[in-house]
């Protein structure tokens, strides 16, 4: 007897400014099990517009995960996150905190405003790569996600 299990791409949207995060990220997520497609944006006015859809972004896919920087040119990841959250249609989206900060401040108001979780970008290349693939595993294996 055959049985085939076709198994989605996972997309993920990774808003990051910083092009070394960037290639670490992608290269942690070569080695993925799960199939991903990682997009990358550089700024909060982007994200929000590749989110909802709208200009160049009309046909983008619905990101099933955000990795979010908070310290972003033109729209700070704050600002974003509460934008996420408080839109009907993207609240429910999961949106991990990838950031430097490692102000108490910082991980207050990013909870009070509905981040899923917290995570300070480790310094150390190898510790940054096994961090990724700790999302990955977590949020795209072991986690139920909704299919909206």
């Amino acid at each position: 007897m055959h049985t085939s299990k076709s198994v989605r791409t996972v997309q993920i949207l990774l808003v990051e400014d910083n092009p070394g995060d960037v290639g670490l990220t992608l290269e942690a997520l070569k080695e993925a099990t799960l199939p991903n497609k990682l997009t990358v944006v550089k700024t909060g006015i982007e994200a929000l517009s590749l989110l909802r859809r709208q200009g160049q972004h009309a046909g983008a896919p619905r990101p099933d995960l955000i990795l979010l920087d908070l310290n972003l040119p033109k729209k700070d990841g704050r600002k974003v996150l509460a934008e996420i959250k408080t839109d009907e249609n993207l609240k429910r989206i999961p949106v991990v905190v990838l950031t430097t900060s490692e102000d108490e401040r910082d991980v207050l108001e990013s909870y009070n405003l509905h981040a899923n979780c917290y995570i300070v970008k480790p310094l150390d290349l190898d510790r940054f790569i096994t961090v990724v693939k700790t999302i990955e595993d977590f949020w795209l294996r072991t986690v139920v996600l909704p299919k909206i």
